[in-house]
Formats: structure tokens, sequence, C-alpha cells
């Protein structure tokens, strides 16, 4: 039973804002054309990265849903560098994600998740962009726009249409899409509650760089998206890891796997995979170290210690 009460507790914390994340998301889908996203991300400058990740941080799409949709911006028009940029910002963070890691972690760690995202994409896909500069933008893409959904002339569709598609996307399709990661995440987060010792993750806890790099080890082949990338962070946060390794697990998690490598590398080529790789890791490590040394210790520590309390009022079992 502790292990449906712990379960219960965390779906009843996050289960609002990710309703209103599901009926955002089903907005942007229904009145933004993807046609609009490719020509705004098509050649190599800054400027391009920039939108690349300023189109993907709100989206959200997670790691499984965000690889075909790079593949078919790249293919349409995008750069390597702004197609990459896109490809890091957008399954790191999205509306649905920030409003959950609010409501579980606190506005700290909300507000820095996307600014770290944006951070992060940007330089990474100005570092692919350098990585693979000699190489040409052109090269053979074997993904088709149709084969990811992403054909959705908005256009043509009056505005009733697109409400109703509001919500079949926002409440069917984006359901499905992450609704089981997100509850593995929820599993995988009650199980490290209830049956990780407390001291397990102490040593780490006092290492954190060793923390953050054990982390990145661990993430990369997780396969978790954004959202059920919370429960998790948060679970071994209260277990004893220090919130800079926990937030690489935010970033990491969800951006770096060994999918998106393979596509990366069949699309972009190897250059702007290894880049890619790279700019999550030292983006990630970068960020969590901020947070373990330089803002306020406050500001990370207090929401985690009202969860804990808020989990021994509810759960006298703990």
């Amino acid at each position: 039973m502790e292990f449906v009460y712990t379960l219960i507790d965390m779906l009843n914390e996050m289960s609002p804002y990710i309703l209103l994340g599901f009926f955002i998301a089903g907005l942007l889908h229904a009145f933004v054309p993807t046609s609009m996203m490719s020509r705004h991300l098509s050649g190599n400058g800054i400027v391009s990265v920039i939108k690349g990740a300023a189109i993907g941080i709100p989206l959200p799409l997670c790691s499984c849903g965000v690889l075909p949709t790079a593949v078919a911006l790249h293919k349409g028009g995008a750069s390597k560098a702004a197609s990459s940029s896109f490809l890091i910002a957008t399954p790191q963070t999205g509306v649905d994600s920030i409003a959950a890691t609010y409501s579980l972690l606190g506005p700290a760690f909300a507000v820095i998740r996307p600014v770290a995202a944006l951070i992060t994409s940007v330089a990474g896909g100005l570092f692919v962009g350098r990585a693979t500069e000699n190489e040409s933008e052109t090269k053979s893409i074997s993904h088709s726009s149709s084969a990811c959904g992403c054909e959705d002339d908005v256009s043509n569709k009056t505005f009733i249409d697109k409400i109703k598609e509001t919500f079949v996307f926002g409440f069917h399709t984006m359901v499905q899409s992450i609704g089981k990661w997100l509850i593995i995440g929820l599993v995988i987060a009650t199980l490290i509650t209830i049956f990780v010792p407390e001291n397990f993750l102490v040593a780490l806890g006092d290492r954190p760089l060793l923390a953050m790099l054990a982390v990145v080890v661990i993430a990369i082949p997780m396969y978790v998206c954004a959202t059920g990338s919370i429960p998790i962070a948060l679970s071994l946060m209260l277990k004893g890891l220090s919130p800079g390794a926990g937030f690489v697990l935010l970033m990491a998690g969800p951006a770096a796997n060994f999918a998106s490598m393979t596509i990366i590398s069949r699309t972009m080529g190897r250059k702007a995979a290894a880049a890619y790789l790279g700019s999550i890791i030292v983006g990630a490590v970068f960020f969590g170290l901020l947070i373990d040394y330089i803002l306020p210790h406050s500001w990370f520590i207090s929401p985690l210690s009202a969860v804990t309390g808020s989990c021994h009022h509810e759960l006298p079992l703990f």
C-alpha cells in the first residue's frame, strides 16, 4: 500500500499542471504551422540558431517525438546548426514540463530549466555548425515529413476545426506520446522513494561533480521525457543527491539517448552527433555546478523540504 499512496501523492501534485500543459500544447499544434518554423530555421547564423531554440523550448515534444520533427525541419531547409539547436532545446523542456517542474521542484528549477535549455541549445547549435561547416547541408535524408506526421497545413482550417484539433492533439495525441513515459517516470520515482536507503546517495551527495558525471552515464540510456524525469530527479534529491546533480538528470535524460544519437548520426553526420552530445553534457554539468556552488542554496532546498514535510504528513509509513 505504501507504493500506491506514494504514487497517488505524486499524481495529485502534478495533474493540474500537466492538464494545463496538454491544453497549451494543443493550441501550439493547431495554430502554428510547421512550414513557418522551417522558413525561420534556414541559414547557419546565430539568428537561425536562436530561433531554433526559441521555437523548441515551449513545444511539449519529448525525445521520442522531436526526432522525426527535427529531421523533417532539416529536410525542409533548416540548417544543421538550427536543427541541432531545436533538437537540444525541445526535449529538455516544454509548457507541460515547466508547469510540472514548478509543481514538484519549485520556482527556481522552473525558471532555470528553460534558461539552461536556451543557452545550451544555442551554444550547441553553434558548436554543431562550426563542426560541420565544411559539410554539405543538402545531405540525403531518408526520412520524410509525412513519416512523422508533420504535415499540418493550418491555413485551410476553420477556427472551429483548430479548436477541435487543439483538444484532440492535446488530450489524445499528447497523452499517447508522453503518457507512458510519464507513468514510467512516476513508477521509477516511487520505487526509488520506497526502496532506496536514505544514505545510499550520501557519498555522491558530498561529491557533486562525481555525482553529476554518474547521473550523465545513467541518464543517457534512460530515455525519459522532460516531464517523466521530474519525479525521478525529485526522488533522488530527497535521497541525498545534490540539487545540481538532480538538474543534470533533468537536462541530460530527455535530450540525450541512443535513439537520438543514431538518427542525428544518420541524417547530419557523426561530427554533428558528437558535437550534439558534447554540448548537452557540458551544458548540463555547467548548470549543475552553478546551482550547487553559485546560486543560493535555499532556492532549491526549501521546495524539497516542503515536499518532504507533505509526504510525512500524508504518508505516516515513511
